[in-house]
């Protein structure tokens, strides 16, 4: 079993390595192309602000040297820039919003939130110096965000794929179980069925009946076992019940069950409350939890089990004074499997959060639960 959970752990620790690879190699190559698309950038900038001054330095410039020079300016279709004066004055501007050009003051706002970002190059014009101030392409502004976009998309990914295949893994281990019990109920039913015979033929017996009459109960909550087994994974049915009745009955005939040193109190703030339910399978219920609580105690305590009605819920709560539950486990408690006691099969919680979740449709969980003053399991029930 420790090798399989090593293997396990391992496995896991090897699939967040293989996302952290995938993740700095999306990074590193993302920044790689940002980085050079910057550098162009700059260097076109560059060339920018050499042809600005080489046109007003040079008098004599052949008529193709400008032309070039001039393309050379015009080729900037996406770098914002302005060019200001030693004085602070706002010369020309290439690529920025008409609105804001327009408008001066807007327009001097801009300039000087383009100067913090302390790209400029100095040029000298007509022997005075200027400045050209430019920021990023609203192309490398949304390479920038690339890297996360992809990082979001990768997550979304892996995050779609765990809940995919946890969800196919939990389906399969539920008909796995639901599978078990049933072949459990109809294990179950072939002795079953013999042993009915027999207590019918002690019956017409000339010896005393005591004996077989308890035989006979004993039986008939085997089969009544059997029933709620074959139940499982099959479509339930549910009627109007009466939830206050049902619940006494089951709780009156396991405390009769468990250990006289425990004191069980039931209270409820409605006499009676008919509800739609399978009175079968909670009874099942409630005497999974009660047993679970006796053990927990170790056959000593209180085990307060009380019915409120809200407005949209019934709620069945259950307190013990047991040792509680770790913080760690009471999610695990619910799974298929996982127990914490030397003989459980780790079928009861799991079975009792399928019968209330899936076939009842309302919720079972720990509410609260301490070494000190023990668990209290809740059930909720849509009226």
């Amino acid at each position: 079993m420790r090798n399989f959970l090593t293997k396990k752990i391992n496995k896991r620790w090897i699939g967040f390595f293989i996302i952290f690879v995938i993740f700095a190699i999306t990074l590193w190559s993302s920044n790689k192309i940002v980085q050079e698309l910057k550098r162009e950038e700059h260097k076109r900038v560059e060339n920018y602000a050499k042809s600005l001054e080489l046109i007003s330095s040079s008098e004599f410039l052949d008529s193709k040297t400008q032309d070039f020079l001039f393309k050379l300016i015009e080729d900037n279709k996406s770098i914002p820039v302005a060019l200001v004066d030693e004085k602070g004055t706002i010369a020309d501007t290439k690529n920025i919003d008409e609105s804001i050009v327009k408008d001066s003051a807007q327009l001097k706002k801009y300039v000087n939130k383009m100067k913090t970002t302390e790209q400029s190059i100095e040029v000298e014009l007509i022997g005075t110096k200027n400045y050209v101030y430019f920021k990023n392409s609203t192309l490398l502004n949304q390479l920038q965000y690339y890297p996360l976009i992809i990082i979001l998309l990768i997550l979304l990914f892996f995050g779609f794929s765990y809940w995919y295949f946890k969800t196919i893994r939990d389906t399969e281990k539920s008909y796995l179980w639901a599978g078990m019990a049933k072949e459990t109920a109809h294990q179950i039913g072939t002795p079953l069925s013999s042993l009915m015979g027999w207590i019918e033929l002690l019956k017409l017996e000339d010896i005393d009946q005591t004996s077989v009459v308890e035989i006979e109960k004993d039986v008939d909550r085997l089969k009544h076992i059997a029933e709620r087994f074959s139940k499982i994974g099959s479509t339930s049915e549910l009627n109007q019940t009466d939830l206050i009745v049902t619940s006494r009955h089951t709780i009156n005939y396991i405390s009769q069950r468990i250990s006289k040193g425990i004191e069980v109190n039931f209270k409820a703030d409605v006499e009676e409350f008919n509800i739609n339910l399978n009175a079968s399978l909670y009874s099942w219920v409630i005497e999974n939890l009660m047993k679970n609580a006796a053990d927990a105690m170790q056959n000593k305590g209180v085990l307060d089990i009380v019915i409120t009605t809200t407005n949209k819920f019934v709620e069945i709560s259950m307190t013990d004074t047991g040792s509680g539950i770790p913080t760690k486990l009471q999610k695990k408690i619910f799974e298929p499997g996982f127990t914490t006691k030397k003989r459980g099969w780790g079928l009861g919680l799991s079975l009792a959060k399928r019968i209330i979740e899936e076939y009842h449709k309302g919720k079972i969980f720990v509410a609260k639960s301490s070494k000190e003053t023990g668990t209290e399991f809740k059930i909720l029930l849509r009226k």
